[in-house]
């Protein structure tokens, strides 16, 4: 690493040479009072700085500050001084609190990178770092993935503080840590890990820091990243991170006992460890009774089934096992089927292909008509292949219903990863029938329960619940009262898992 030198002007040089051909670096050299050594110099990346900042925070004041000094004023600070200790400038001079000292011009244009201004004095070996990041943002926006009825409808933006903030404002608690770290040879981009001190299991901890600390790599430009680079599985299709774009899921994770992983430009947030349960829970199956929101539930769960099933379920029924059907609806089939050239097989696939292309382009097309072209789209070509005789009705049907069932999954991970092991199923219910279908089925169940996120098994409460005395089974596909739920997960470190305690003597509390 380089070292500050005392001469600014060997700075300014080698500063200089680093930005050379960057044309959004303001840079300025000043004399702050009479005197060949008085003299400071200023770095920081246009739009990247709050200008207002800098001039009113730093800049006038040092200037008052020298010409005060100058004229001689009782009681004025000698500018002169600054020059015995840079530190003196941060201490009586600048307005803002917000500063430190680097003894390296690495980690002073690491900072002008990050949106701080560089700040030397003449004389002093050291450099001042200025907090006045104040780039460009979209700011606090509605949720648009995890919309809710009743709930925070605020959501994550790019902005690694503005994403913090968003958690502390929910748990004002100082054991609500804020772990920081860069990753990206280039990119530097700031990782931070938010967890509750006395909750979090150390170990998952440790093992997160060592994974993030074993990347390395040019740039770190989605949070997508992390995931991809620090699963457990990577030939999973299934999710071994849990994302969300809600801070108030976020702090409800951290409040069990779990990690927030938040990447600085990424407007969602990872949480981990992350089991199967976790990722069909929404953050509205709290804020409302338990009644409906268990129901709401298990059709969840069953949407989630029939999602990944039925169309290998219905090729395996048409093709293999039609007398497992009434009569009457065999004729159906039948008729229905009599003009169509293709197997069961390849309609299922024609169709399935055709709505995951009009899923793709209603998420890529502008809101305004993505929604209109994804449902006109899908009536007029599902109308227009029965009407030529390429597909039966029954399969326009089956994929149709396929696809909504997709849509009740609350988290979109989740989904990509039962879009993929569906064609594994409908590929051993076309070459076995039933019997292929239920093979396929439980290598998906299998694979499931063989998958583990940081220590923690990927089907837990279902599998190993005992692990925990049985208590996750209460927020599973049914969810009980909130005050009967007085412990934490198995995520929270195991000498800290209350955490309701009820007084009095109510009535609800009694039934108890």
């Amino acid at each position: 690493m380089t070292e500050i030198s005392r001469k600014i002007d060997e700075n300014i040089a080698a500063l200089e040479l680093l930005f050379k051909d960057c044309g959004d670096v303001v840079k300025r050299k000043l004399r702050v009072c009479n005197g060949a050594s008085n003299v400071v110099f200023v770095m920081y990346l246009d739009n990247m700085t709050d200008r207002a900042t800098v001039e009113e925070r730093v800049l006038e004041p040092l200037m008052f500050a020298g010409r005060r000094a100058k004229l001689g004023e009782v009681g004025a600070y000698n500018i002169f001084s600054f020059l015995a200790s840079g530190a003196v400038i941060g201490e009586a001079v600048l307005t803002t609190a917000d500063f430190s000292e680097a003894a390296n011009l690495e980690e002073m244009t690491n900072a002008i990178l990050s949106g701080d201004t560089a700040f030397f004095v003449d004389g002093f070996p050291k450099g001042l770092i200025i907090s006045t990041k104040g780039w460009p943002g979209r700011g606090v926006q509605a949720a648009e993935t995890e919309v809710v009825v009743q709930g925070s409808k605020e959501a994550f933006s790019e902005s690694f503080r503005t994403n913090t903030v968003l958690i502390r404002r929910r748990i004002r608690d100082v054991r609500l840590k804020l772990k920081q770290m860069s990753i990206g040879e280039r990119s530097k981009t700031s990782v931070g890990l938010m967890y509750l001190d006395d909750i979090v299991r150390r170990d998952v901890l440790e093992e997160l820091e060592k994974r993030l600390n074993s990347i390395e790599i040019d740039a770190l430009l989605d949070i997508g990243y992390v995931e991809q680079l620090t699963a457990d599985d990577w030939l999973s299709p299934f999710p071994q991170y849990q994302t969300t774009e809600r801070p108030d899921k976020a702090a409800a994770a951290i409040l069990e006992g779990r990690i927030a992983v938040v990447v600085d430009n990424s407007p969602f947030v990872l949480l981990l460890p992350t089991t199967f349960n976790t990722l069909m829970q929404a953050s509205e199956d709290y804020y409302q009774g338990f009644e409906i929101m268990s129901v709401t539930r298990i059709l969840r769960y069953i949407a989630a089934f029939v999602g990944l099933s039925l169309p290998a379920l219905y090729i395996a029924i048409a093709v293999y096992h039609p007398s497992m059907l009434p009569t009457l609806l065999i004729y159906k089939l039948a008729e229905a089927r009599r003009n169509v050239p293709f197997p069961a097989v390849l309609e299922i696939i024609i169709m399935d292909f055709a709505f995951e292309l009009l899923r793709e382009a209603s998420v890529r097309l502008p809101h305004a008509v993505g929604g209109t072209i994804g449902i006109v789209g899908g009536l007029i070509i599902g109308q227009a292949a029965v009407e030529a005789g390429l597909v039966s009705p029954i399969v326009v049907i089956v994929v149709a219903v396929t696809g909504i069932s997709t849509f009740v999954i609350p988290n979109f991970r989740l989904v990509n990863g039962f879009r993929l092991m569906k064609y594994v199923l409908i590929v051993f219910a076309s070459v076995l029938g039933l019997f292929g279908f239920w093979i396929g089925f439980l290598l998906v169940l299998i694979h499931l329960a063989a998958l583990k996120s940081y220590g923690i098994p990927y089907m837990f409460p279902y599998a190993a619940g005992s692990a925990n005395h049985y208590a996750d089974l209460k927020d599973t596909v049914v969810r009980a009262p909130l005050f009967m739920m007085k412990r934490r997960p198995i995520f929270a470190n195991p000498f800290e898992t209350t955490r309701l305690r009820t007084k009095g003597n109510g009535k609800q509390r009694t039934k108890e």
